[in-house]
């Protein structure tokens, strides 16, 4: 058994408890990963793309104002 078996063996074996803390921690972990990177790529300039895009459609005037509630934004797409 390689080591990748052994830790789903382990996952498998798991209590309820133990296996949501687990799906839990994974879950912060990729955040921090993905914050991370995206940190990394903002300061090497490799989404300096995106500024521009946006101060060009700003300047056409087709963006429109995030709502003032942004806790409309955090469930869309989510069904």
């Amino acid at each position: 058994m390689d080591r990748i078996e052994e830790i789903e063996a382990a996952i498998d074996g798991l209590s309820p408890e133990d296996y949501r803390r687990i799906v839990e921690w994974f879950r912060m972990r990729e955040q921090k990963r993905g914050d991370d990177q995206l940190d990394a790529d903002s300061s090497s300039g490799k989404l300096d793309f995106l500024f521009d895009e946006a101060e060009s459609e700003s300047a056409k005037g087709v963006l429109r104002e995030l709502p003032q509630d942004a806790s409309d934004l955090s469930n869309q797409g989510r069904g």
